[in-house]
């Protein structure tokens, strides 16, 4: 080997070990679409195109994100599934780790990447991801992955609406009209399209596919099969799992899975994916909800689809995720503490009908919480510093806490947890409120029986409590949040601030992050008002919960 040859050599294992710079520019602004094939509408587009490309990088790559802002309010972005480790202040939820990028103005995002797995990038500023603003965002293994296959595939579900969010966050939360308001029915987009429209997948006889499914909706489930195939799960939110062999998987709004799916051995027939649009809280109406989406698979051009006979649904043997094992095998965390959140909905003062999560429905501070964190000294481990409404759970470094959220409703919420994965250990029966003639009588517990699943986004179904564990390892300011987007425009969220103590001594905030609030005139230090100690004067009066039954919120 010559000298060259070996210097060209260790270049090469120095990149693959350092990782590579990934360059992402992103101008961010108004653009008309037609993306459902039967609606013209505003969105938000990035360098004036919808749908926003993926993003793909390799563990051990750092993403330079540069965004400029051409919308007429501020945004931001959430890299939705990344631990942030250290790096707090790029998670992007406004005024919780960050001021919002003003109109006119740019910021880059930087992510450095320790995590491989199926995530995505979206708005959290003003609700924007429903809008649009969203995008998956696939991080590839940098050695071999625990599993073999011959091909990665992407699949990118969304839901899509004739309205723009704010004028359904209007109808919702407007004191003198009706509530709930009308329903909206969306449409399915599969990698961006219609989803009878989208490309075919191409599968070879005897080939294995993974096949990740990437759920970047506001509001819609999408159940997908694959009929005549075989389907293993291998991974959920960014986690390698055991295999486990099932029929369908129901992908919660913001929910990822990666499966194996194996072709078939010859190539006589092609062959149709099922993607059924739905939710279980907006009537059954013809051709409008559910709408069931079929995409192709090509095994050989020309070949006939393979009649396969419909099957009832009770039938498939649909993923639940307790069902399944992370391939590290971590056991069930002690518990330190628990702590126990009921959410609801509720007529308030304010004459709207408000989220809540034990009788508080969230507002924003008027100081970014990562700041109040960073500048309150001893007081940052006391919840009252950061405001009533941001409804503050203040955790101690490397404690576990479990979280027991009951969910006394008629409707499903998806809750994803920042900064981490939370392991599911049991679903059961939710302690009512109120009697509800609606309740099923027969729900039963189900307990994780052994290494129990470990995801960032759960759903907590109807009439059910959830118990999720979490280590506090990461010190710093995460929101807890339903993900559907009018439930959390609509107060059903919490700030978790994570151990304060350690993150004043670990984290230094990039200045140009303090240049963002000091061009719109917001405080970067100081109590959730701006105050020193406990003085909150200058927040909003908190509204009032006027005491009734639950009612549903869509």
């Amino acid at each position: 080997m010559t000298l060259t040859t070996c210097l060209a050599l260790l270049a090469f294992i120095a990149q693959v070990a350092l990782g590579a710079d990934v360059l992402v520019d992103w101008n961010i602004g108004y653009i008309t679409v037609n993306r459902d094939g039967y609606n013209i509408r505003r969105a938000i587009g990035v360098n004036g195109a919808q749908p926003i490309p993926p993003i793909i990088a390799t563990k051990g790559d750092t993403v330079f994100l540069k965004v400029h802002n051409s919308l007429d309010v501020s945004t931001t972005l959430h890299a939705h599934g990344l631990y942030q480790n250290g790096t707090n202040y790029m998670d992007g939820p406004a005024m919780i780790t960050q001021c919002g990028i003003p109109p006119g103005g740019s910021f880059t995002y930087i992510y450095n990447l320790t995590q491989s797995g199926t995530y995505w990038i979206h708005a959290h500023d003003h609700h924007q991801n429903s809008d649009g603003l969203r995008t998956s965002f696939v991080i590839y293994d940098n050695d071999k992955p625990p599993y073999d296959y011959d091909e990665d595939i992407l699949l990118t579900f969304e839901d899509w609406f004739r309205e723009e969010f704010a004028e359904r966050e209007a109808q919702t939360l407007n004191p003198d009209g009706p509530f709930p308001p009308p329903h909206g029915y969306g449409f399915g987009l599969i990698d961006g399209i219609n989803g009878n429209y989208t490309k075919p997948l191409y599968f070879k006889p005897g080939r294995k596919y993974r096949i990740r499914l990437s759920n970047i909706g506001a509001l819609n489930w999408f159940k997908f099969r694959v009929p005549g195939h075989r389907m293993q799960v291998i991974e959920v939110d960014g986690v390698y799992t055991e295999p486990l062999e099932v029929d369908a998987i129901d992908v919660g709004p913001a929910q990822r899975y990666s499966v194996l799916v194996t072709a078939r051995e010859t190539d006589i027939f092609n062959y149709r994916y099922n993607a059924t649009l739905h939710a279980n809280f907006i009537p059954a109406t013809q051709g409008l909800s559910p709408i069931v989406y079929q995409g192709s698979i090509i095994y050989r051009k020309n070949a006939p689809f393979k009649q396969i006979p419909i099957v009832d649904e009770s039938s498939l043997v649909t993923l639940n995720d307790i069902n399944l094992t992370p391939l590290d095998r971590e056991p069930e965390l002690p518990v330190d503490r628990t702590v126990t959140y009921t959410l609801g909905n509720a007529l308030y003062s304010t004459g709207q009908h408000l989220d809540y999560l034990n009788n508080i429905t969230f507002r924003m501070p008027n100081v970014p919480t990562l700041y109040s964190a960073l500048t309150m000294e001893g007081l940052a481990m006391d919840p009252q510093i950061y405001g009533p409404q941001t409804n503050a759970l203040v955790l101690q470094h490397n404690e576990v806490v479990e979280l027991l959220i009951h969910n006394p409703s008629n409707l499903p919420h998806p809750f994803h947890m920042h900064g981490h994965v939370f392991q599911i250990t049991e679903y059961g029966p939710a302690s009512l409120l109120f009697d509800d003639p609606e309740a099923p009588k027969n729900i039963s517990t189900v307990r994780a029986t052994g290494p129990p699943v470990k995801r960032d986004t759960m759903v907590l179904p109807e009439f059910n409590y959830i118990k999720v564990r979490v280590r506090a390892d990461n010190p710093g300011i995460w929101m807890f949040h339903c993900h559907l987007d009018i439930h959390f425009a609509m107060g059903m969220a919490f700030a978790i601030v994570e151990a304060p103590d350690v993150l004043q001594q670990r984290m230094t905030v990039p200045p140009e992050m303090y240049e963002l609030c000091s061009q719109q005139g917001i405080s970067i230090s100081g109590n959730a008002a701006g105050n020193n100690g406990l003085n909150l004067t200058g927040l909003p009066n908190p509204p009032i919960l006027i005491p009734r039954n639950i009612t549903t919120t869509l």
